[in-house]
């Protein structure tokens, strides 16, 4: 099963944790570094670091006791890992593979310089320069440390545009094309130490105030399309020579073109159904690259599934037991939840992923099984 025994995470939140089980399957324990006692990671390590995830020297002690580290997110210190890497710190995915993809004008620059279609862009040009006339709606994004709708946003109108670089004159910022896309898609892929790739079915995500809330597997498009994003997805892991399993957001507009919208050089949101409706998990693909083993299959092993993200509502520090239990109660619905100790609005405490008989998939009852979902968690007036 390879020589790999014991893996470093560099983040301990519910993408860590959700290793677990993987891990175990595997014969593999995980040491996390991360800031906090109470991340949710922390329960199911083997021994942890609290340490911010920037923190080299907490990386460095890491290292001491593990085999091969990865990320569970990308807020890291590029540079000053590259000292451990040189010093034979062997991270997977590799510092080269991140090195383009963190800053988010830089990322769009090697996706141009590939080839690869993506929306219109530019960097917005420090202070006291003009910004060019610019096309709205646009989108306006920091270049590192978005996530979760954080650092993005849509502007319609001059007085919003304004407002918002005046709030942000002093964050490196990117400009780009609004895209009026018929859908958003995304793929999971992986790609092994010896070069393999694997790619799991292609997905609907949707999105609210920039965050995920559902995710449709598979997706309803054509072959064409699906050619497009599987295309995508091997240019990108072989050009990068990705170790592990990243997730690709993409647009897709009304002529049926794909564009690239982001990348997650880690295991992604849009691929959590995969743990319950998959011969492989993305937690357990992962894994299986970053310890040098056989990458397992992505295919589906339902007919399809529909993924809801538990989202804070509200500042608490409540458990929500009862909306957990009701939920659970729904034919073929698998929760997950994160153990988080505090509740506030947009904070992902949870998922369900609801497994569907060929049936419900068709004429919007897969739709009908999200509202469901969402009718419970945040009270039918706050339902999709």
């Amino acid at each position: 099963m390879g020589d790999v025994k014991r893996v470093g995470v560099i983040g301990g939140g519910q993408l860590a944790w959700m290793m677990a089980t993987a891990a175990e399957k595997l014969g593999v324990e995980l040491v996390v570094q991360t800031p906090s006692n109470s991340d949710p990671a922390v329960a199911i390590a083997a021994d942890a670091i609290f340490a911010p995830v920037a923190d080299a020297t907490a990386t460095a002690q890491l290292a001491t006791q593990c085999d091969v580290i990865t990320f569970e997110n990308e807020f890291v210190d590029l540079e000053a890992l590259s000292l451990l890497e040189s010093q034979g710190i062997c991270f997977r995915p590799g510092l080269q593979t991140l090195r383009p993809l963190l800053d988010k004008y830089h990322q769009r620059c090697y996706l141009r310089d590939l080839g690869l279609p993506t929306p219109g862009f530019f960097p917005l040009p420090p202070p006291p320069s003009p910004l060019p006339s610019p096309s709205l709606p646009l989108v306006l994004k920091t270049r590192r440390h978005g996530y979760d709708g954080q650092g993005t946003f849509i502007i319609k109108d001059l007085p919003e545009l304004n407002t918002t670089l005046e709030r942000l004159k002093n964050v490196l910022l990117l400009v780009e094309e609004f895209v009026p896309f018929e859908r958003e898609l995304a793929a999971i892929a992986a790609r092994s130490v010896n070069g393999d790739i694997s790619i799991y079915p292609i997905v609907e995500t949707q999105q609210e105030q920039q965050v995920c809330r559902r995710v449709f597997a598979p997706a309803k498009i054509s072959s064409a399309v699906g050619e497009q994003v599987n295309a995508i997805a091997r240019t990108l892991l072989n050009h990068l020579q990705v170790v592990g399993v990243f997730g690709i957001e993409l647009f897709l507009t009304q002529e049926e073109r794909v564009l690239v919208n982001e990348i997650a050089p880690r295991v992604h949101n849009s691929g959590h159904f995969t743990l319950d409706a998959c011969e492989t998990s993305q937690f357990e693909q992962h894994l299986r690259a970053v310890c040098g083993l056989p990458l397992g299959s992505p295919a589906m092993k339902i007919p399809g599934a529909v993924m809801v993200n538990l989202l804070g509502y509200e500042h608490s520090t409540s458990s929500y037991l009862e909306q957990r239990q009701q939920i659970a109660a729904l034919p073929g619905a698998h929760v997950h939840w994160y153990g988080k100790t505090e509740s506030r609005p947009g904070r992902k405490l949870g998922h369900v992923t609801v497994l569907l008989e060929a049936e419900e998939g068709k004429q919007g009852g897969a739709s009908a099984i999200a509202q469901k979902v969402e009718s419970i968690w945040y009270g039918r007036e706050k339902s999709c």
